[in-house]
């Protein structure tokens, strides 16, 4: 957290939800990422250039991040092994949750979903604690 700065995460998080925002405006769908990957997999006629522009929208703002913001370069401090472990825990978390941070805790909560809510603290309880093992217990 030696990083964070009350500005740089007002601009994000309505970046987060002016995009969110603007998906469900303009394209009726919830931008929970885990449903827009999971919706590439079984794909639907004319439902897959949304979500391939979505999802390269996300990639792409990495890249342009450091472009336009060279001295806060994005960095990993986990080797890939960890993140394909992670990220694949994240995903079956997402499929037993019926739905992401990104869909409950952004989308569902801007639209009071006791759902949403639930799914929300259970996700971030979990990453606390998850955090706390691994930082202290495990020594990562």
């Amino acid at each position: 957290m030696e990083n964070f700065t009350p500005v740089s995460a007002l601009v994000g998080g309505a970046i987060i939800g002016g995009a969110a925002s603007l998906l469900l405006l303009l394209n009726g769908r919830v931008a929970g990422i885990s449903g827009i990957l999971g919706g590439l997999l079984t794909p639907v006629r004319g439902d897959i250039f949304w979500r391939l522009a979505f999802l390269a929208g996300l990639v792409i703002g990495a890249f342009v991040w450091t472009l336009a913001v060279p001295s806060a370069p994005l960095t990993l401090e986990a080797g890939l092994p960890l993140l394909i472990v992670g990220g694949f825990l994240t995903g079956l978390g997402a499929r037993l949750g019926g739905g992401c941070a990104s869909g409950h805790g952004v989308c569902g909560l801007g639209r009071i979903s006791k759902r949403s809510i639930v799914a929300t603290l259970t996700f971030m309880l979990t990453c606390g604690i998850t955090v706390y093992a691994i930082r202290h217990g495990i020594g990562g």
